[in-house]
């Protein structure tokens, strides 16, 4: 299995710039998409051989994921089964003959931290929940934006942001917490350096200087571990403020 994975911030204008080139000829058998801030119907996106199965937010132009793929899945299921956390449109998964294919975009916490409580003792613990329930049938692929650099190789500048949202002890423990749940970071199953981001400001220059963060991430069962071909950050694509991210599986 190819993945890929991408936060487009808004796809209707990653199309209008152009960034949906790259999806058509990316070759992933699985395109797993987050902000996708948008109802399918307001969506001109159609990737030759693929089929699309989405989850928006009740609010328009806010939040949303969807799923491209190259074969019909078995099921897929919409949000986490709780109604309090399915309103913004957070997760969908796929369940393939050997697996499930999870697209996920964590909430921010926000500026001041506003949402920091929703998040860690609400959504992480339901979302690592589901994740292991569904690993418990079947293994799991997840990706997406986690909105959470993990350690502090994983951001240009890890003492000026320390609190900030994306980096504070608790969403950091909460990212521990998945990987003790039975999860695997494929990334850096290959690559133990740091100054590889998937996100960067629109500030002029910030993106060209590298001054960016990883905060998107393909998570898979532990015991998908053996079947580990590659992981990858694609930095040279444009479209979004997020660049894709992508695994490949035996």
């Amino acid at each position: 299995m190819h993945l890929v994975s991408w936060n487009v911030n808004g796809i209707r204008a990653l199309v209008r710039k152009g960034g949906d080139a790259w999806l058509r000829a990316c070759g992933a058998d699985v395109i797993c998409l987050q902000e996708t801030r948008a109802f399918p119907e307001q969506v001109d996106l159609e990737i030759p051989g693929y089929e699309s199965w989405w989850n928006p937010a009740d609010k328009p132009g806010y939040s949303g994921v969807a799923i491209y793929a190259r074969r019909e899945p078995l099921e897929v299921t919409a949000g986490l089964g709780i109604a309090d956390l399915d309103t913004e449109g957070r997760v969908l998964a796929a369940e393939f003959d050997d697996c499930f294919a999870v697209t996920v975009y964590t909430p921010n916490s926000r500026h001041g931290l506003v949402r920091l409580d929703h998040r860690q003792h609400q959504w992480d613990p339901a979302f690592l929940e589901h994740m292991r329930e569904l690993d418990r049938r079947k293994p799991v692929v997840f990706c997406g934006d986690l909105n959470v650099a993990h350690r502090e190789i994983d951001l240009a500048n890890p003492r000026s942001n320390r609190r900030n949202a994306g980096f504070t002890d608790e969403e950091r423990a909460g990212f521990d917490g998945i990987l003790d749940g039975g999860f695997v970071d494929s990334f850096r199953e290959f690559e133990s350096g740091g100054g590889h981001y998937s996100w960067w400001s629109n500030r002029p220059g910030v993106r060209a200087r590298n001054v960016g963060w990883r905060i998107d991430y393909v998570l898979v069962s532990r015991k998908l571990r053996p079947r580990l071909v590659a992981a990858a950050i694609h930095p040279e694509v444009m479209g979004s403020d997020h660049c894709p991210v992508s695994v490949h599986l035996d």
